[in-house]
């Protein structure tokens, strides 16, 4: 008995930033907790995006052939080749070695179509047309700015989302960054998993969230350190109002000073840009601490 599953109507973008070395996926769709169905991503594979009618074994099957050396549009060509439903089915990949590719079953809900650019491929399905073409726009001349992939890609969904977007609404958003050695604590590559699985502005609500993630597990900016010693008195006042500091505000940046200030950043969930030695931290840190406790 073939089992049949409700449409995804979504859309999506697959890239890859060859200068920090990620891959990623973005999407959005009145759907609840799109993102669990459609976003796959490995570093050193590639990413995926399944949709309308999704069939996850894309996912996994689409990743381990791209891993194992196949281009994004062999490996799409292999699995829709072997899908009696294809007609129905919507993907976009990109692979290890950033090609893109991406197919549009004949089969998918009006309005269904797809862009594939150099490193990126936006797809959608039951969409306002003109949605993917602003989708690819935006994403095309985000990346030759500031900001990094995740930024681009929620950048990409917010254009695609002004364009008209899924033309029943909009439910849930999510974003999928990975690299080697990205993840928290840097023994897994999922640097980046955010998802927004049921709210009335999903995009904007995963554009903060991605926000709030640059901020407790962003790369410190060397340029952005500053000593200790000169921040030592006011983050004693800081630790004396939070409870973490029974010491005379000395100035001094003493062991004291030092093990109270590491539980409260633990505390705060910043340990990823200021892990409790040397000389220096990060001004963000500084600056976070300031905002919410003076």
């Amino acid at each position: 008995m073939v089992r049949t599953h409700q449409p995804i109507a979504t859309f999506s973008i697959v890239a890859y930033d060859p200068r920090r070395q990620e891959w990623g996926v973005a999407v959005q769709s009145k759907f609840m907790a799109c993102a669990a169905v459609v976003s796959w991503a490995r570093a050193g594979a590639g990413a995926v995006a399944t949709q309308s009618f999704a069939n996850v074994t894309y996912g996994l099957d689409g990743l381990a052939l791209m891993e194992s050396g196949a281009s994004a549009s062999a490996a799409i060509a292999q699995l829709t080749d072997a899908d009696e439903q294809r007609a129905q089915r919507q993907v976009g990949m990109v692979d290890k070695a950033g090609r893109a590719a991406s197919f549009t079953g004949d089969g998918c809900n009006a309005w269904a179509g797809h862009i594939v650019g150099e490193g990126f491929a936006c797809q959608g399905n039951i969409l306002i047309p003109g949605t993917v073409e602003a989708m690819a726009a935006t994403f095309e001349a985000a990346r030759r700015g500031p900001g990094e992939l995740a930024d681009w890609l929620v950048g990409a969904l917010a254009a695609g989302q002004a364009a008209g977007g899924d033309s029943r609404g909009r439910q849930a958003a999510g974003v999928l960054v990975v690299r080697h050695n990205g993840g928290y604590g840097g023994n897994n590559d999922r640097y980046l998993d955010l998802r927004v699985d049921d709210h009335p502005e999903p995009i904007d609500k995963l554009a903060e969230l991605v926000t709030m993630h640059h901020l407790f597990f962003g790369e410190v900016d060397p340029a952005n350190l500053i000593p200790l010693a000169d921040v030592a008195e006011p983050l004693q006042k800081i630790l004396q109002q939070t409870g973490h500091y029974h010491g005379p505000l000395s100035g001094q940046f003493d062991d004291a000073t030092r093990t109270a200030l590491r539980t409260l950043v633990g505390n705060e969930n910043l340990e990823e840009r200021w892990d409790g030695t040397g000389d220096s931290i990060d001004r963000v840190v500084v600056d976070f601490l300031f905002d919410r406790f003076a």
